[in-house]
């Protein structure tokens, strides 16, 4: 397994990611989105995972950006704002190769090989 978990920001989700493969000693890479700059085809197969741009918006996310996506309609816009500003993205966003989930899912994660 190769597991990377994104994280714009350290809230409890992202925390309890973290320990859950730390208990398991399943190795993984955090990426910080605030350092990390997506690439277009990472934030596509997000998008995939989500079902649509819309379903990715943090709704804790603070802020003008914030404010300003969440009134977004188009999928294409609202890609390209996230693009951008990566830390409105919900967190944590774990991937394993193109396995991807999005929230805190143990029940997901014990099955991957």
């Amino acid at each position: 397994m190769n597991i990377q978990i994104y994280a714009g920001k350290k809230n409890f989700d992202v925390q309890k990611s973290e320990r859950y493969f730390k208990e398991r000693k399943i190795p993984f890479t955090s990426v910080d989105l605030k350092k990390h700059k997506l690439g277009a085809r990472e934030l596509m197969l997000f998008i995939r995972a989500a079902g649509s741009a819309r379903a990715l918006i943090d709704p804790d996310a603070k802020g003008e950006k914030a404010d300003y996506i969440r009134h977004l309609t188009l999928e294409n816009i609202i890609a390209d704002v996230l693009l951008e500003n990566p830390t409105l993205l919900k967190s944590p966003i774990v991937r394993n190769g193109n396995q991807l989930t999005i929230g805190f899912q143990p029940e997901v994660w014990a099955e991957w090989k």
